[in-house]
């Protein structure tokens, strides 16, 4: 066998990484679990790893900070169908860390409608946590995901609409036509 020739094992390593990579640069929105809660996120890849901030004015990740390893569920952009699940370690992004300034502005030219764009980072740098997610294991991919359809009842509301729609006394108008018929 040829040296240069990569085994099995390490092609099939090194295309698990190339697939995640292009599935999570590709998405805009992907899944977080930990702690039994699910959490949608937007983020962007960055050598080998998702970025994300949370906290303050930004999206919400109750208690990433104090999280080893999460799961991260990543969908099409397109048809938002499940592509993959992948589980990842944590690593918390201070601003003294030496990725800081490469992470936080490639994080501020993606994130859209960003608040005060000259403040931004250093206001990311009082009230916000920047993580790293580094996908470890590619736990399910196409054709090897669940069958449940991952969807939750609705919770219990008087705003919940059981039933059709409401009852008309009066016969609805419709919208008046702007081309005359036409007569065949």
């Amino acid at each position: 066998m040829d040296p240069a020739e990569p085994v099995d094992a390490e092609f099939e390593a090194l295309f698990r990484r190339a697939f995640v990579a292009e599935v999570a640069k590709k998405s805009g929105l992907m899944w977080v679990v930990y702690d039994g809660a699910w959490h949608p996120v937007w983020h962007v890849w960055l050598d080998d790893a998702v970025c994300v901030v949370a906290g303050g004015d930004e999206q919400p990740l109750p208690g990433i900070r104090d999280q080893r390893e999460v799961l991260l569920d990543l969908r099409a952009k397109s048809t938002r169908a499940q592509v993959a699940q992948v589980r990842a370690t944590v690593e918390v992004i201070e601003p003294t860390h030496p990725d800081w300034g490469d992470v936080t502005a490639l994080l501020a030219a993606e994130r859209l409608n960003l608040f005060e764009p000259d403040e931004a980072v250093a206001r990311w740098a009082r009230e916000c946590v920047v993580v790293h997610l580094r996908p470890t294991d590619l736990l399910a991919s196409p054709g090897h995901l669940g069958d449940d359809d991952q969807r939750e009842q609705p919770l219990e509301s008087p705003a919940r609409t059981v039933e059709g729609r409401p009852f008309s006394l009066h016969r609805q108008r419709r919208a008046p036509r702007l081309s005359p018929r036409r007569e065949a």
